[in-house]
């Protein structure tokens, strides 16, 4: 049986003018003869394996024509007002849906191969659709500041950083493209993408980068990759430094960041983790109000890792 090809997204199909853009990136090297065959290998991999129902299915068909995805439209608008040229919006689409398609495979894959979460994780991770998409748009996670942020412990952690005068992924131009979309209702197909995204981005670190801990999980992407990948970019640039700081979300829905005295202030910062976990972990258990809803996620998590750990609740 023989696949019919399909092109990347048509301009023209969707009612879109043509615009012209004096920023022009280049591509991968793989990059055309990707976007030649993309629509092929889809539909090749959804003909030789076995038919799967729900999302995986819908995944394959947006995979094979990506123009019928519901928020197509709404992508390439957006990029458009964030000043990315039409090349590069189409062959994004492309690898996102594609990646999206090929990623219920590769999460199956790494349950079933590997024993150890990381290793499970990498193999998500492997998905070459979003790889090629980290090689495309990759000059488009740089900040503008040299102060670049992480978060952990919810979205809003993330505007928290960016409100004090730090970028996060999301902010970045096409990190907040992305972070608009729903794309799939399976997180399971997307969450890898954001892993590769998120590493890609911070090797974009040239000054200090500030860590907002809501809650600690040993074997988050944020301590488990985006931070040995900062390490490695220390060695390399005396001027990366990670400056950490412990958030609690208080009783009226505002972050707050814990002093060392187990206060609630605008500021407190930590230049190392144990320290920063060690102030948010005791601010949990000793002042935590069992009635702030905000923070019941954190404090339970906290309990959690303490009582695995065989430490005193």
């Amino acid at each position: 049986m023989s696949p019919t090809a399909t092109s990347a997204p048509s301009r023209q199909a969707q009612g879109a003018a043509p615009r012209h853009s004096a920023r022009q990136v280049p591509h991968p090297a793989v990059l055309a003869d990707l976007q030649r065959t993309a629509g092929n290998a889809a539909v090749t991999r959804w003909v030789q394996r076995q038919e799967e129902p729900d999302v995986r299915e819908e995944a394959r068909r947006h995979a094979a024509d990506p123009t019928a995805h519901g928020e197509w439209g709404t992508f390439r608008d957006t990029m458009a007002r964030a000043g990315f040229p039409d090349d590069v919006t189409d062959a994004a689409w492309q690898l996102i849906l594609g990646g999206i398609a090929e990623q219920g495979q590769l999460n199956d894959e790494a349950m079933a191969k590997h024993a150890k979460r990381q290793d499970q994780r990498d193999h998500r991770a492997s998905n070459t659709w979003y790889q090629n998409l980290v090689k495309l748009i990759a000059r488009y996670l740089k900040v503008e500041t040299p102060t670049l942020a992480l978060w952990s412990g919810g979205r809003e952690i993330s505007d928290y950083a960016l409100g004090k005068g730090h970028t996060p992924l999301e902010s970045t131009p096409f990190g907040g493209v992305v972070d608009k979309l729903t794309l799939t209702s399976d997180w399971m197909l997307k969450t890898p993408m954001w892993n590769v995204l998120s590493k890609a981005f911070v090797n974009h670190a040239q000054g200090p980068v500030h860590i907002f801990l809501r809650s600690f999980n040993p074997e988050s992407v944020l301590i488990s990759q985006e931070v040995p990948q900062l390490r490695v970019l220390m060695d390399l640039n005396p001027a990366v430094k990670l400056i950490w700081h412990p958030v609690y979300v208080a009783a009226d829905g505002k972050p707050r960041e814990v002093t060392g005295g187990l206060e609630l202030d605008s500021d407190a910062s930590y230049t190392t983790r144990d320290e920063c976990v060690k102030v948010l972990y005791n601010y949990l258990r000793f002042k935590h109000d069992p009635a702030n809803l905000h923070s019941e996620r954190a404090y339970m998590e906290m309990r959690a890792h303490l009582a695995a750990n065989g430490n005193p609740q």
